[in-house]
C-alpha cells in the first residue's frame, strides 16, 4: 500500500483567491437545490392520513416509508457517488442526480400499492444521495477553512427552507387538492387526489438540474500526494487515510446520528401530532410549523455557522464540534417537553426555541470532517458520514415514534409521547459521544493543519 502525505500547500491555490461573490453564489445555488430535495422528501409527512387510508397501513409502516425506504439507498448510493465526485465533474453529477430524484418524486403519484410507493421513495433516495457529498467538496474548494462552517450552514438552510415551504405551501396545497377524494388527469386518468401533490413537486425539479450549470466547477485544492508524487488516490490509499482518523469519523458520524434522529423524527411526525393531539387541519399545521422552521430554524443555522467561525478565529480547532453542545441541551430543555404539552399554544411556544437549538450544528458537523481530510477524498468522507448519519438517523428518527405509538402506548394519539422519548434518548447520547470525540478530533486537525 502506497502511503500518502499531507497536501502540499505551495502546490495548490488558496481558496481566498476565489472571488467572494463567486463562492457565495455557488453556495446559494446549492442551497436552493437542497431546498428542492427537502420539499420532495418532506411533503410525505403531510399526506400521512391519506396514504394510511388509501393503502391501509399502520404508523410503523408509515415510519418505514418516510425513513427506511429513502434512507437505505440514500445512504448506500452516497458511497459510490462520493467517489465519483472526488474524481469527476461534481457539477455534472449534481445535475444528473436532481433530474433522477425529480422523476422518481413524480413517479410516487403512480404508485398503486405500498410496495411500489416504497420503491419510488427508494428512487428518490438514490438521486438525492449525490447532492451533499459533491456539494461538500465544491464548497471546500471555494471557501477558506475558517469560513467553511458558515458556508455549509448556508447550504443547510436549504433543508429548513425545504421543510418550511413543504409545510407552509404544501400544507395549503394539500388541503386544497384533497377536498375531493379523486381527480381526473389527462393520460393518467382518475387517481386519488393526494397523488397529484407528487406530480406538482416532481416535474419542476428538472429546471433545477439546469440551474446547476450556472455554477462553475472549481479547481481542486489541497491535494494529497502519494510517495510517488501522484495526486490520484487508490481505494487502498483512501482507506488508509480514513483508518488513520477513524476515531473522528466514527465519533462525529455516530454523534450526529442522534441529532439527525431528532431532526427527522420531528419533521416526520410533528405534523401528525398536531392533527391527532390537537385536532388541527393540514393547512393550520403546515402554516404554523412552516413559520417556526423558516424563522427559528434559519436563525439557528446562521448562529451555528457564526459561532463556529468565531470560535475558529480564536484558535479553537474543534469549534465545529462545540456547536453540538448547546444543540443537545436545547433538545432536552425544549423539544422533549413540547410534545407533552396539554395545549397547542404551549407546544408551539417550546418548538420555536427548540428548533433554534436543534439545527445549530447541521452545517458545522459536515465542515468538521472536511477540515481533517485531503481534497481527493472529501466527497467520499462526506458520503461515509452521510451513510452512517442517514442509515441511523433517517431510519430511527421516523421509525421509533411510530413504534412507540403502535406497540408501547397502543394509542395513535400518543404519538407525541413517542416523539419525546425518541428525542430524550437521542439528545443525551449525542452529548456523550461528541464529548468523547473532541480529543481525537483535535489531534487529527493538527495533523492536517500543522500551522494551526
Amino acid at each position: 500500500m502506497t502511503p500518502t502525505r499531507r497536501p502540499d500547500a505551495s502546490a495548490s491555490g488558496s481558496p481566498a483567491s476565489i472571488p467572494s461573490h463567486t463562492a457565495w453564489y455557488a453556495a446559494v445555488v446549492l442551497m436552493l437545490c437542497y431546498t428542492l430535495s427537502f420539499v420532495d422528501r418532506q411533503i410525505l409527512s403531510l399526506l400521512v392520513p391519506f396514504i394510511k387510508a388509501d393503502l391501509k397501513i399502520n404508523d410503523t409502516l408509515v415510519g418505514l416509508l418516510q425513513g427506511f425506504s429513502f434512507a437505505l439507498f440514500y445512504a448506500v448510493m452516497g458511497l459510490p457517488l462520493g467517489r465519483w465526485a472526488d474524481s469527476a465533474n461534481r457539477r455534472n453529477l449534481i445535475s444528473v442526480c436532481i433530474a433522477f430524484w425529480s422523476v422518481f418524486t413524480a413517479g410516487c403519484a403512480l404508485a398503486r400499492s405500498y410496495t411500489t410507493l416504497f420503491l419510488a421513495r427508494m428512487g428518490v433516495g438514490i438521486g438525492e444521495a449525490g447532492l451533499n457529498p459533491a456539494s461538500f467538496s465544491i464548497l471546500s474548494d471555494l471557501f477558506p477553512k475558517e469560513r467553511l462552517g458558515a458556508a455549509l450552514s448556508v447550504f443547510y438552510i436549504g433543508q429548513l427552507l425545504g421543510s418550511g415551504l413543504a409545510l407552509v405551501v404544501g400544507g395549503t396545497a394539500v388541503q386544497a387538492v384533497t377536498r375531493q377524494p379523486e381527480i381526473t388527469l389527462p393520460i393518467l386518468g382518475t387517481i386519488a387526489s393526494w397523488r397529484l401533490t407528487f406530480l406538482i413537486l416532481g416535474l419542476p425539479g428538472l429546471l433545477f438540474a439546469l440551474l446547476v450549470y450556472t455554477v462553475k466547477e472549481p479547481i481542486r485544492k489541497n491535494l494529497a500526494r502519494t510517495a510517488a508524487g501522484v495526486t490520484k488516490l487508490s481505494m487502498a490509499d483512501t482507506f488508509t487515510e480514513i483508518g488513520s482518523r477513524w476515531q473522528s469519523v466514527v465519533g462525529i458520524s455516530i454523534g450526529f446520528v442522534f441529532q439527525a434522529a431528532c431532526n427527522y423524527g420531528f419533521t416526520a411526525w410533528v405534523p401528525t401530532y398536531f392533527l391527532r393531539a390537537h385536532g388541527w387541519n393540514i393547512g393550520q399545521t403546515g402554516r404554523a410549523l412552516g413559520f417556526l422552521i423558516l424563522t427559528f430554524g434559519c436563525l439557528g443555522l446562521y448562529v451555528g455557522g457564526w459561532l463556529s467561525e468565531r470560535w475558529s478565529k480564536r484558535g479553537i480547532v474543534d469549534a465545529p464540534l462545540l456547536v453540538a453542545f448547546p444543540c443537545a441541551i436545547g433538545i432536552l430543555l425544549f423539544l422533549v417537553p413540547a410534545m407533552l404539552m396539554p395545549s397547542a399554544v404551549w407546544s408551539l411556544a417550546l418548538i420555536g426555541p427548540g428548533l433554534f437549538f436543534l439545527v445549530l450544528p447541521m452545517g458545522t458537523a459536515g465542515a468538521a470532517l472536511q477540515l481533517i481530510f485531503p481534497n481527493q477524498m472529501r466527497a467520499q468522507v462526506g458520503a461515509l458520514y452521510l451513510f452512517i448519519l442517514n442509515l441511523g438517523g433517517l431510519t430511527l428518527g421516523p421509525l421509533m415514534p411510530g413504534v412507540f405509538a403502535d406497540y408501547l402506548f397502543k394509542d395513535p394519539k400518543m404519538i407525541g409521547a413517542g416523539i419525546s422519548i425518541t428525542m430524550a434518548v437521542a439528545g443525551a447520547l449525542m452529548l456523550v459521544v461528541i464529548s468523547l470525540t473532541r480529543r481525537p478530533y483535535r489531534k487529527h486537525y493538527q495533523q492536517m493543519n500543522p500551522a494551526a
